[in-house]
């Protein structure tokens, strides 16, 4: 047994919250509580994540409140925000204090290190290099398909209508931007192929809404478009809601790897570090990557993958953003100010 102030508590339930995410020293400082003062306390948790994962955090904190009350007898309450990868982000670094991002990209989340409100290294303190979730991107047309769109190739054709996000905005919008300049490079194509695409591609893009939900309420609810790219997950969980949307996973597309991290500052400001990297670490479990699951995201715990397996199209070739030179060169090359996709809207006025 290890002796606590005012509690005894088994070396088998130690070892589980140790487990759980809570290290030696959180655990210790939980150990000196006494068991009614856990109870009395409530903590508030501060989730910001990007605008599809709604569905799928709904499905799971409840299970994870219910489990922390049982270990703990503490309450949890979470307060959760959802928009766009790129706006999340902003608002983090200006002042949304958030405990938790679930972020699009790790570009986002690599800019509130930066602004110096999550330590460095968080990438390795995180199940499978901190990526809690995973999508590739897909291709959504019309009933019938009166486009006969069957691929990449067809969006830069004449007289498609495309729907994309905007990638100054969007996390998915960038994974898209790169899933169109991969579908060339990735297949033996030269860089200079893969322009002149993109901008056929974005040439036909009548509108360029702010995150993915936003893109999908454009197309399904507002009709308008002939052929939306969007997160896997996103559709998944629409013909799970009724919505009979045609779609395609092309075989040839971009890994979607969506990190999770503590925010150090606002964790330890608001002392919800054990409580945060609990939950942090309870998204890695197979309960909580089943819900992801349930709702379209391919999950990255092993067992799950394997449960899963064969509701997920296959991609042939799946590719990474490490296969483009990682994300602090695709930013520069693709994505900030001046860079080529500002270049290539320049040029489509």
């Amino acid at each position: 047994m290890i002796h606590g102030t005012g509690r005894r508590i088994s070396r088998r339930t130690f070892i589980g919250w140790s487990g759980a995410g809570l290290g030696l020293t959180t655990a210790y400082a939980w150990l000196r509580q006494s068991p009614a003062a856990l109870a009395q306390q409530t903590q508030e948790l501060t989730l910001v994540s990007f605008a599809v994962t709604k569905a799928a955090h709904d499905r799971i904190i409840p299970k994870f409140v219910a489990e922390w009350r049982k270990k703990t007898g503490q309450t949890v309450r979470f307060r959760q925000s959802y928009a766009g990868s790129g706006a999340q982000a902003r608002a983090v670094i200006d002042g949304l204090e958030a405990d938790l991002v679930h972020l699009a990209i790790a570009l986002d989340t690599d800019r509130i290190q930066r602004a110096g409100l999550i330590q460095s290294g968080y990438l390795q303190r995180l199940p499978n290099n901190s990526i809690v979730t995973r999508s590739v991107p897909a291709l959504i047309f019309r009933r019938g398909n009166p486009k006969g769109i069957k691929g990449w190739a067809d969006l830069a054709k004449p007289g498609i209508r495309v729907i994309t996000a905007n990638p100054k905005t969007s996390g998915v919008a960038r994974w898209n931007y790169l899933a169109l300049w991969g579908s060339v490079t990735e297949t033996g194509g030269s860089e200079a192929k893969a322009r002149e695409y993109v901008t056929s591609v974005y040439r036909n893009a009548p509108v360029l809404p702010r995150d993915a939900r936003e893109a999908t309420d454009i197309f399904l609810k507002q009709g308008q478009g002939d052929v939306l790219i969007n997160y896997e997950n996103e559709i998944l969980l629409a013909l799970q809601q009724g919505q009979a949307t045609p779609f395609l996973v092309p075989p040839v597309g971009i890994s979607i790897d969506n990190p999770l991290a503590v925010v150090d500052r606002y964790v330890d400001k608001h002392k919800t570090r054990a409580v945060a990297e609990a939950f942090a670490q309870f998204l890695y479990t197979p309960v909580a990557q089943r819900d992801f699951a349930a709702v379209g995201f391919r999950p990255v715990e092993a067992s799950t993958i394997k449960a899963t397996a064969s509701q997920f199209p296959k991609v042939n070739k799946l590719y990474t953003v490490a296969d483009l030179g990682g994300w602090d060169a695709v930013q520069k090359k693709f994505f900030a100010d001046g860079a080529m996709f500002d270049q290539i809207q320049a040029s489509l006025r």
